[in-house]
């Protein structure tokens, strides 16, 4: 018989900070049980739901994916696939000439905490990577949406239609090779959220070092004008990039979440400061918690049609990452 939760607690990228999951979780009223975490209160049952980037750049990713793993094991939990769970696939995926996702600097660096902290097992290793193959790429409640960085409904409508299913595939896993095919789009659109090209010529170096030609925006704002309405990174844009005006290529390829939509629950963004909403109807989780930011969850009961500010609950990861 299917569990009926009362509610669901979601939780932002993780990035191996286990110990602050730990005590987000008891905040939360979870408590550990032989069968890993579980809400406390087993008259209102409660499931967690991760947004994805569980792995990498944390000391503590063993524990994590141990933690999580179990919980999903349980059904305590569920995961969707975030762009790390994504790239370590990939990463692992011969093919010929190489691998799906090209061994070099910039993706070594990447997976580098991951690896390091599985040195001596990577079997084990392994077997998380035969998980994040079942994980789902975006969720739909009656009353709520989850998905790692973006929500296209017009991408989320054709993958349901042509595979059945929320899930990676071998087709769509070996079709992001082909960039601007669908399974690329796909991809890239709900794990990595929306991508613009930067004007010919023009380039800015990220905070890791990393020279983009792409800037990462948002797709919340129909009425935005310039590059700097929509622009939503860590690493800001230089004055001449920031006022650059729209044009009509960039604007067919922005997605509008509409705000009579149902209330959506992202991540992969990171934010500092205090949780807030982005809109009335989506909350971002993402608040650095690697970078000792905070850890952050959303709170959402079953039943609601909108997302309220008091819901978010975190902890400061300072001296816990």
């Amino acid at each position: 018989m299917m569990q009926v939760f009362t509610g669901y607690d979601i939780i932002g990228d993780v990035h191996g900070c286990a110990s602050a999951l730990q005590q987000l979780l008891y905040k939360l009223g979870y408590r550990e049980t032989p069968h890993g975490f579980a809400y406390a209160d087993s008259s209102r049952p409660r499931q967690v739901i991760f947004v994805g980037d569980l792995i990498d750049r944390g000391y503590q990713i063993p524990q994590t994916l141990a933690l999580v793993k179990t919980m999903w094991d349980h059904g305590n939990a569920q995961v969707v696939m975030g762009n790390h769970e994504f790239n370590a696939i990939a990463f692992h995926t011969p093919v010929e000439g190489g691998f799906l996702r090209p061994h070099n600097e910039r993706t070594e660096k990447q997976i580098k905490a991951t690896l390091d902290q599985f040195a001596g097992n990577r079997q084990q290793f392994h077997y998380y990577l035969e998980w994040f193959r079942q994980l789902p790429f975006f969720l739909e409640f009656d009353n709520f949406r989850v998905v790692h960085a973006c929500w296209d409904p017009g991408l989320i409508s054709d993958y349901q239609r042509i595979y059945q299913s929320n899930q990676l595939n071998d087709e769509v896993l070996h079709g992001v090779r082909e960039r601007g095919s669908f399974a690329h789009r796909f991809v890239e659109r709900l794990t990595t959220g929306l991508n613009l090209e930067l004007p010919e010529g023009q380039h800015v170096v990220g905070r890791d070092g990393f020279l983009r030609r792409r800037f990462r925006v948002h797709f919340w704002d129909d009425n935005a004008d310039t590059y700097n309405d929509i622009v939503f990174q860590p690493d800001p844009l230089p004055e001449h990039i920031r006022s650059q005006p729209l044009s009509d290529a960039d604007r067919r390829h922005l997605v509008y979440y509409d705000l009579q939509e149902k209330p959506l629950l992202i991540g992969h963004y990171w934010l500092h400061g205090q949780p807030a909403l982005m809109t009335p109807n989506i909350a971002c989780l993402d608040y650095s918690a690697v970078n000792q930011g905070r850890l952050v969850a959303y709170r959402m009961q079953c039943g609601d049609s909108r997302l309220y500010p008091e819901r978010f609950v975190a902890v400061n990861c300072k001296g816990l990452t």
